[in-house]
């Protein structure tokens, strides 16, 4: 199959998978379920897609990773939930659907990204029913890393800090390593590490991860400029209005598209030293930099 098909059903099956790693949740919470349902509608499924590829691209059957890949896109979910909070960046609109925050409340959002968030360590724990403890030990404690202040957590607090400094090329990398590549570098990581993956190939798969972090990131800064509202799910130029730290702020429009084709073409670079699916993973670089949402 071709890239987009298998990413297309890989994405089916995780958001079939989704819903059995959610809480249930009493009455007497509220909204709180709803809340968390409504944050996981939608969305590329792109995080946990790449959990599963590189699970069999080391030789694994991509659904004995399937709770870690659920693991990356609740923990996705909770980050966005968190983003579109008016005390961050106050985005009314997040995948075609109003923000969790304004479907619901505010602390109901706010609660419901925690509660995302503990899930997906519950998902990750759930992991080892079919996995040996140390590769799940290891996959969970890589993953706290990269959700926390070394990662996500640092790189959000740095996003927030930074919107009232001059573009700056060094901070946007530093913020989009933290808040978008070490996430999509950690997936990689996760499925590749559940598979056993040597360390040869555990290094390639990382250095690829990182690599389509920051290419997606890159097109996702352009597509805030130049995009089409009603084909994204939420508004753009909001970056500009924020001051936000990005690439066509920092290097100028026409630096940043050069940029995503530097990217695409190390991405696809690395994906030839893999040992399998190599023309998935290159056809994925492809469709990160050709996306238009």
């Amino acid at each position: 199959m071709l890239a987009r098909e298998i990413f297309a059903e890989d994405a089916r099956l995780i958001d079939e998978a989704l819903p059995r790693h959610l809480p249930t949740v009493a009455k007497e919470a509220g909204d709180l379920g709803a809340a968390m349902r409504h944050s996981l509608e939608g969305g590329k499924r792109l995080r946990g897609v790449i959990v599963r590829r590189s699970a069999a691209t080391f030789g694994l059957d991509p659904g004995v990773v399937m709770a870690s890949a659920c693991a990356f896109e609740l923990l996705h979910a909770a980050t966005l939930v968190h983003d579109d909070l008016p005390a961050i960046d106050d985005g009314d609109l997040r995948r075609g659907r109003p923000s969790c925050h304004v479907a619901f409340d505010e602390p109901t959002a706010l609660l419901a990204g925690d509660s995302l968030i503990i899930a997906a360590f519950a998902a990750l724990a759930r992991q080892g029913e079919n996995t040996t403890a140390p590769p799940v030990l290891r996959v969970i404690g890589e993953f706290a890393e990269l959700a926390g202040a070394a990662g996500l957590v640092g790189g959000e607090q740095a996003d927030i800090i930074a919107e009232n400094l001059k573009p700056n090329a060094e901070l946007v990398e530093y913020i989009h390593l933290n808040k978008t590549a070490k996430l999509v570098c950690g997936a990689c990581r996760a499925g590749a590490i559940l598979a056993g993956a040597p360390d040869e190939g555990l290094e390639i798969i990382s250095d690829y991860g990182m690599t389509l972090g920051l290419l997606f990131q890159v097109t996702d800064d352009i597509l805030d400029v130049v995009g089409d509202e009603a084909v994204m799910g939420k508004p753009t130029g909001a970056d500009e209005a924020a001051g936000k730290q990005t690439y066509p702020a920092a290097l100028g429009m026409e630096a940043a598209r050069q940029e995503t084709e530097r990217l695409a073409g190390q991405a696809a670079d690395i994906a030839r030293r893999l040992p399998t699916e190599i023309e998935f993973w290159q056809s994925l670089a492809e469709l990160v930099v050709t996306r238009d949402k």
